[in-house]
């Protein structure tokens, strides 16, 4: 089975929540490669612990299709649009962006029932 791998735009509470919950899967199917987050978070300061790399929204760009999944979980319209605008002017039509609706998805599969914390308000995949 080809391993996912992902990476979380955002590590918010939403974003640092997602990151735990992820990380105590026991999936080895799944590898989460980067993150991207501005601020000394705690889900930053998890992912640091976790040896997982800390990159840029360029540096996340430039690992074209080694990334498959890139989770964005800021709820900042402005950077889910240059995540596309920057995808797409490097020609990676592989690399597909997960909005926060499909994290709480994913939340709603291989969590023990809780509610996703600090979820922001749903949005749209344009949005």
């Amino acid at each position: 089975m080809k391993k996912q791998t992902i990476a979380i735009v955002g590590l918010g509470k939403v974003g640092a929540a997602f990151l735990e919950e992820l990380l105590g899967q026991p999936n080895q199917s799944v590898e989460i490669v980067a993150v991207v987050e501005n601020n000394n978070t705690a889900g930053l300061a998890l992912a640091k612990a976790r040896g997982i790399a800390r990159l840029t929204l360029d540096e996340l760009i430039a690992m074209g299709d080694e990334l498959d999944i890139l989770f964005e979980l800021t709820n900042v319209v402005a950077v889910r649009q240059e995540l596309r605008d920057k995808l797409r002017a490097a020609g990676n039509h592989h690399t597909i962006i997960a909005t926060e609706n499909i994290a709480r998805m994913i939340w709603m599969l291989i969590s023990s029932g809780a509610e996703m914390p600090g979820a922001h308000p749903q949005t749209g995949y344009d949005a």
